[in-house]
Formats: C-alpha cells, structure tokens, sequence
C-alpha cells in the first residue's frame, strides 16, 4: 500500500512529483548518499527542490515501526510550521507498505534562497559571528524556537549547527528533524539538555562566554540564573566531555 500527497499549489508539477513512482524516478544534482537514503536537488520552473528518498528502514524491527524517519521528517517539519518555527516548505510527501512493513517513502522540500547552515558559516570563519548585533539577533531567535519546542515536551535529538539555516536578513530556519519526538519527566529533562549542548557544542569554539550565558538566559526569559539553572549550565558544559 502507497499512500502520497502533493500539496494543492504544486499540482503543476505532478508529472514530476505527483507519485512514489516518478519521485523516485527523479533524475538531479546528488547531495547525499547512503545505504538508507539519498538527497537530490532539482529545479522546476525556476525553484530549486530538495528530494530526500529513503529505500530502506534499516534493521528489520524498523521495518515495523508505525513512524519511519521519513514520516517523523515530514510530520515534525510540519509541525515546526504550525507552531511559528520557520522551516522548509513540505512540498510532497509519503511512503509505501507492503504487508506492514516499510517498503520505501519520500519528502520535497522547496529550497530556502540564500539560506547557508550555522555549521558552514563557523568553518568559514564568517564575520557576522564576530558582529556582536547579528549574533544577538540570530540568539534571541534561536533560543525562542527551542524553548517553543521544549514548552510543548519535543526535543530536537540532533540541534546542531548545521541542522539550523540562515538567511541573508537574519532569519533562522530549523530543518532536518528525523528523530525528533515528544518526550515527558526525566527523559524530557535529559533531551532538552542535549538539544542546548548540541547548540553549545559548537558555540564555545566560536561565541564568548557571555554570549552563550546571553543565550541561555533568552532561552530561560529569565535575567539572571537561579541556582537551578547554574546546576544546568554545569551540566549543558559537561554534557559531551570524552566524546568529541
């Protein structure tokens, strides 16, 4: 059993996009590549689209699973929308079954134009980390999306630099979210502290010390720490010490 939908403004495009079939028959500019699944760029009337393709689930219990990596993609990235985080537009999505088990599925995304990943811009040494206003902008945002997240009990799983897009004005974009779930109590607890690790990860090489507190405290809405929080921060700092 197939199951795929093509949102209603693309419906010009069905040729291309309109089935597993011809997605997967889609010929473009390879990005990504491995044993699971695959990442091609295309451009249709002048838009360029991301097509991520998945031919397996992997281990075989996966198969089985009610919400493969691709659906949580598609469903989480969706969800940001509806929540007010910015994000690829989900152009078309959907999967295929065959006695249960995960057969195949797919998502197109349309690019953001001139989008580049935080990861990117701090292996190129860009000058708008060092540009104090850009960076508080780009912070006050981060941590407003995050904490939407964390408020309504999801956690990312994977919130690094290069999961997060910026655009020439400033604005953040959240992408790539396969393992992002809900979560309640202490596994909550723990996840929200390494989405703010994966983010601190990278910050400590690139941002000052006051910086990343600034960001903290934005995530907190808060002016200063409490004694909890300075427990948090300890642990937020310590969190991938003998695993880098």
């Amino acid at each position: 059993m197939a199951g795929w939908t093509l949102e209603a403004d693309y419906q010009h495009l069905a040729t291309d996009f309109g089935s597993l079939d011809a997605v997967f028959a889609l010929e473009g500019e390879q990005l990504t590549h491995d044993p699971l699944s695959e990442v091609v760029r295309v451009e249709r009337g002048g838009v360029r689209y991301y097509v991520k393709r998945y031919r397996s689930a992997g281990k075989v219990y996966h198969r089985y699973l009610p919400r493969p990596r691709i659906k949580a993609e598609w469903q989480n990235l969706k969800q940001f929308a509806k929540w007010g985080i910015p994000t690829a537009e989900v152009v078309a999505w959907g999967l295929e079954r065959r006695h249960g088990a995960f057969v195949r599925g797919a998502m197109i995304t349309r690019e953001l134009p001139g989008t580049r990943d935080l990861a990117l811009l701090a292996r190129d040494n860009d000058s708008r980390l060092r540009d104090r206003a850009w960076v508080d902008h780009v912070s006050r945002q981060l941590a407003a999306h995050t904490r939407t997240l964390h408020d309504h009990h999801f956690a990312h799983n994977d919130l690094k630099w290069r999961n997060l897009l910026v655009d020439p004005q400033g604005t953040v974009y959240f992408i790539d979210c396969p393992s992002g779930s809900y979560w309640g109590g202490f596994m909550l607890r723990y996840r929200i502290t390494k989405d703010l690790a994966c983010l601190d990860k990278v910050a400590k090489y690139h941002l000052s010390n006051t910086q990343r507190l600034r960001f903290y405290l934005q995530y907190r809405r808060r002016e200063r720490l409490n004694a909890a929080d300075k427990k948090r921060v300890r642990h937020i700092a310590r969190f991938f010490e003998g695993r880098e």
